[in-house]
């Protein structure tokens, strides 16, 4: 098993297999538009801008598990993120990434990876860097900016 063996939702609720990234390097994120790591969106709209012709994408998930800090419906945060940040990476539909209605892809990913205090998502703004193809290389604590993993990318292009 693999990440490109899961289908999550498009922000219209649409389903998208991960096996269209094949090949690809991948950063997934649990994200929210009203958290102190939020300016991270113009880190990663950067990194996204900068290798996405060599092959990286990010993918965003939002989440509203912690602190309520992503309220708005998928329209709201995508107008958000594009007219704050523009944003142009993917955006899915909101996803719980902790507890029994975590989303299989986090499980999945928590299994692959775990946190410095067991595997539980701690706060928006975790990510986990995927080689092309489909493992689960690195996770990244929330305080880590994106621009801070650029070099662990690199590698993997």
């Amino acid at each position: 098993m693999n990440i490109y063996d899961f289908t999550v939702l498009d922000t219209k609720k649409q389903p998208v297999s991960l096996a269209e990234y094949k090949g690809k390097v991948l950063l997934v994120v649990n994200t929210a538009t009203g958290c102190g790591f939020t300016p991270q969106y113009e880190g990663l709209e950067n990194l996204y801008k900068k290798h996405k012709d060599n092959g990286l994408v990010i993918l965003d998930f939002p989440c509203n598990q912690f602190a309520g800090q992503a309220p708005g419906t998928e329209e709201e945060i995508v107008s958000f993120c594009q007219l704050k940040y523009n944003v142009s990476f993917p955006q899915f539909a909101k996803i719980k990434v902790n507890g029994n209605e975590a989303d299989p892809l986090y499980k999945y990913l928590k299994t692959q990876k775990g946190g410095v205090l067991g595997s539980a998502i701690k706060w928006n703004f975790t990510k986990f860097l995927i080689d092309r193809e489909g493992n689960v290389i690195e996770r990244y604590a929330p305080t880590t900016k994106p621009e801070e993993i650029e070099a662990d990318i690199l590698k993997l292009l």
